[in-house]
């Protein structure tokens, strides 16, 4: 591939496209990411602007009312996580490799898909540490067909108390959690038949309310076994922002190869702890 027919922007947007596609915990659906807006640097920030809760007030006749003014918050998500990659194909190499044209293509999807691994490590753990300390189920070691359901409508209750809206839910589970929903008939016959056409971003199901996610990076429990946390929560609960910055393809200066590399910047901030519901599980 001649240096010559790089194309950046097209380079970008078909790494964001990558990223999209296989995220699980910052994916669309399950984070908030209508704040993106353009990112500049590593350091960015955005700006969350909400409404501060209005007063009811009791109305008595002849009394006059009080009128207070509309009051916003704004909380900021610091765009503070900066990854990249860079690699190198030699020109002889290249040549000689089957289809060698397309070898910096396909390694640049394989670069996407470790960049998305990282990011969503990342959300993972920033879930697991924002949770409200209320929503939290303490350790409990699932071994029945049954408890895996129960336990997601323990999760939805949990939500319910505290207020969360029913549109938008989700639950992100181990594969090990998931095996012991296919087991039970009530995931089975209902919300697994409803998702077989629509297998993406790790959905998996729909079951309890939530649209079900699988993912190995399910963060570790705060309890003394090995056991991992299934998250439960909405789509306003968490804002996730990111852009390929930058995606350059230079000639190397001492040698005869081309090198590609790209940077990824991304933050996340949980914005509504109580909109989060977590169980410490052991399978």
């Amino acid at each position: 591939m001649a240096i010559s027919a790089f194309k950046p922007e097209v380079w970008n947007a078909n790494l964001l496209v990558t990223l999209e596609k296989s995220h699980v915990y910052a994916a669309p659906g399950v984070v908030n990411r209508e704040y993106e807006g353009d990112i500049a640097n590593y350091g960015d920030t955005v700006h969350i602007v909400g409404l501060a809760e209005p007063t009811i007030g009791t109305y008595t006749p002849h009394v006059d009312i009080t009128i207070e003014d509309v009051d916003d918050t704004d909380a900021t998500l610091l765009i503070d996580q900066s990854k990249y990659f860079a690699f190198e194909v030699d020109d002889v190499e290249k040549r000689q490799a089957f289809n060698g044209g397309r070898v910096l293509t396909e390694q640049a999807r394989k670069a996407a898909y470790k960049l998305r691994d990282v990011a969503d490590a990342y959300v993972a753990g920033l879930m697991a540490a924002g949770v409200d300390a209320g929503n939290l189920v303490a350790e409990q070691t699932l071994s029945a067909a049954a408890d895996a359901y129960d336990l997601l409508v323990d999760l939805g209750t949990i939500l319910d108390e505290d207020n969360v809206p029913d549109d938008g839910r989700w639950v992100v589970v181990t594969p090990a959690f998931y095996g012991l929903l296919k087991k039970d008939d009530r995931f089975v016959g209902t919300g697994d038949a409803q998702a077989a056409a629509t297998r993406t971003n790790g959905f998996v199901g729909e079951a309890a309310g939530f649209t079900i996610r699988k993912s190995n990076n399910a963060p570790a429990g705060p309890g003394a076994g090995a056991g991992k946390l299934v998250i439960a929560g909405y789509n306003g609960a968490v804002t996730y922002a990111e852009q390929i910055n930058k995606t350059e393809a230079t000639r190397k200066e001492k040698g005869f190869a081309d090198i590609v590399k790209g940077l990824h910047l991304y933050g996340a901030k949980v914005v509504r702890p109580t909109g989060l519901a977590a169980a410490d599980v052991i399978i």
